[in-house]
């Protein structure tokens, strides 16, 4: 796939601060993930593709256009969600999408009927009419967010798009946006600390770190164990179905509320089905399970952990520029 973004040896100071040091970075289609710890780079990344700033060094492209030099072009294929707030206070949330579609070169009144299509795709009612100052953050997230995609854009740029909202305005956001891409072929860049979010949805993901890209890489990769692992979750006590793992020549590792990771053991008595790989370790599970007469409520392949993932790649860096 050709890549979205393209970028080459990108740096960025302010004065003695390197925010951007040498970034080669490629995001192609699909959903990315943009990751790091404060200071990281982030912001200044995302306002380098906008061509809100000028480099300090460096070539790239945004959707076939040149950085900065085609900032225009590339604001006008491009939908941007800010984590701060951007209104004008006395506009009502309905007008705030408006303005943001007249901007964009849409007609007043085909702006109006747009406004009203992207409001009802983000489950805004009534409260559509009041004044957005009135409105609570997670409704204003809302209104973010239709601004972002009412000029029906390429690509998205979403900075912190779930910051505010509960659990369930959460989930249904993120799916908007995985329906954004799956039917409307929208790629789309999130900048977020909330990891669940990347993990729920994300192909890829890249970690910024003192100014620097640590890591990129799809997500299916970092999921991969690097042995066949299983996580099941238990209804009874495990005392038996641990013996009986024993047993098969599993091995495993208990967790919270009867969760439990299971992997073949690395011993001279290892079975052989164990060595053989994933699938035969699924069937020792099952038999271990059976034998010691304990119900498995689910089973899963195990993937790593993205917390795990991101914490130990910010300390590698942080080591690295000690």
């Amino acid at each position: 796939m050709q890549p979205l973004i393209s970028l080459q040896n990108i740096v960025k100071n302010y004065r003695r601060h390197c925010a951007l040091d040498g970034i080669d970075l490629e995001i192609k289609p699909g959903i990315t993930g943009l990751l790091g710890p404060n200071g990281a780079g982030k912001s200044t990344l995302i306002k380098m593709i906008l061509g809100l700033v000028r480099l300090t060094s460096g070539s790239g492209t945004v959707l076939g256009h040149r950085i900065y030099k085609d900032a225009k072009k590339i604001r006008n294929d491009i939908g941007y969600m800010p984590e701060d707030d951007c209104y004008i206070p006395g506009m009502s949330g309905v007008e705030v999408v408006q303005f943001a579609a007249c901007l964009s070169g849409l007609p007043a009144v085909e702006a109006m009927r747009r406004a009203h299509e992207i409001l009802d795709f983000c489950d805004m009612k009534q409260e559509r009419y009041r004044a957005i100052e009135t409105f609570s953050t997670g409704m204003r997230q809302k209104v973010k967010f239709a601004a972002a995609i009412v000029h029906d854009p390429k690509f998205l740029i979403l900075d912190e798009p779930t910051s505010g909202l509960d659990p369930e305005e959460r989930e249904s956001l993120l799916k908007r946006i995985e329906l954004l891409y799956r039917d409307s072929n929208k790629s789309v860049l999130i900048s977020t600390h909330i990891l669940p979010d990347v993990q729920a949805i994300c192909d890829s993901v890249v970690i910024l770190s003192k100014g620097k890209v640590r890591l990129d890489r799809s997500l299916s990769s970092l999921n991969a164990t690097t042995e066949p692992t299983i996580e099941v979750l238990l209804h009874q006590t495990p005392e038996p179905f641990i013996t009986q793992l024993s047993t098969n020549g599993l091995s495993h590792e208990l967790g919270l509320n009867g969760r439990m990771t299971i992997s073949a053991a690395v011993t001279e008595t290892e079975t052989a089905s164990a060595e053989s790989g994933g699938a035969d370790l699924t069937d020792l599970v099952w038999r271990s399970a059976a034998a010691s007469g304990v119900t498995i409520e689910w089973l899963r392949p195990a993937k790593n952990s993205l917390e795990t993932i991101f914490m130990d790649t910010v300390q590698e860096a942080a080591r690295a520029n000690s």
